[in-house]
């Protein structure tokens, strides 16, 4: 048997691997690992004008206020209803399409439409929310033109709460569905197609072909996005929500990423904003964790 070869002459022999994963290397540890130094922030009265080692300990001190806000509480219950909107409306519209494109003869046409549900994904959500003001604008504003036609009195849908959380579910749904359908059409190219052909043979129709063959195909894909999706239900749409909240629907679209960002940046509450974003990550984490521990009771991979 051959004798080991030292770590470095291994690295050596496969170093064009390793730097073409550098890059992407140097990215984690200056943008994700070196931050987590400074998660000391919502334990220390800190303060910019002084180093991070010079602020001093207040425990758990910024934790207790965050749990006692009640712009905090009000920001969870935002974020846990948006969440759950976007996961029972958002998140089976890219399969629907998928599906749905998987189903067009047409090559050309199927590119087409492709092309046509992607683009939205690529326009910034300050370009959606200029367009959206335009649209649902009190004065000039299409919609209240159209229903001024009828003699509907003007409606102002960006300032009424209990419209600001549909607005954001269908301006998501617009933006990104086509987008996400990439995944489930990629997952679709690996199921094989003597499968259809065989339930040709058999007499299966079009609907028994997608329900026993496409979907089941892709179940392991569905159930990893699903994982992510529940992982990340307290985070997100900052961009989105940033972009369109104004003072009139914020206690209704307000959300711990925009709660943490106006707390932090805009009233230079450093360590009140950390404690909320930690509380933030590491329930992140929990869910993450049990939905994919649930996935595997229930027979499935899982992610991890």
């Amino acid at each position: 048997m051959p004798a080991k070869r030292p770590l470095a002459r291994r690295i050596y022999a496969h170093r064009h691997i390793y730097l073409f994963v550098l890059p992407g290397l140097l990215f984690f540890l200056v943008f994700r690992y070196y931050p987590l130094y400074f998660l000391q922030i919502a334990f220390r009265n800190f303060r910019v004008t002084r180093p991070l080692s010079a602020s001093p300990w207040v425990g758990f001190q910024y934790f207790e206020e965050v749990f006692t806000s009640v712009s905090f509480q009000g920001a969870l219950v935002n974020t846990l209803v948006l969440n759950l909107l976007k996961l029972l409306i958002c998140f089976p519209a890219p399969i629907l399409l998928a599906l749905m494109l998987n189903e067009l003869r047409s090559p050309l046409y199927k590119r087409g439409v492709q092309t046509i549900l992607y683009l939205p994904h690529f326009v910034s959500w300050v370009v959606i929310a200029s367009i959206l003001t335009n649209l649902l604008s009190v004065q000039g504003g299409l919609f209240n033109k159209i229903g001024a036609l009828f003699g509907a009195e003007p409606v102002m849908f960006l300032g009424e709460k209990g419209m600001f959380k549909i607005i954001l579910v269908l301006s998501d749904l617009w933006k990104e569905s086509g987008y996400g359908a990439i995944i489930y059409l990629a997952a679709l190219t690996a199921i094989d197609p003597q499968l259809y052909e065989a339930a040709d043979i058999d007499g299966a129709n079009r609907f028994q072909r997608m329900w026993h063959i496409t979907l089941a195909g892709i179940k392991e894909t569905v159930v990893v996005m699903l994982i992510l999706r529940v992982g990340a239900m307290l985070g997100g749409s900052f961009d989105q929500v940033q972009s369109l909240i104004n003072p009139q629907v914020q206690a209704a679209g307000d959300t711990l990423d925009t709660f943490v960002y106006r707390l932090g940046i805009s009233q230079n509450r450093y360590g009140f904003a950390a404690a909320a974003g930690l509380f933030n990550s590491v329930v992140a984490a929990i869910l993450l964790f049990l939905s994919d521990r649930f996935a595997k009771r229930l027979g499935e991979r899982g992610l991890f």
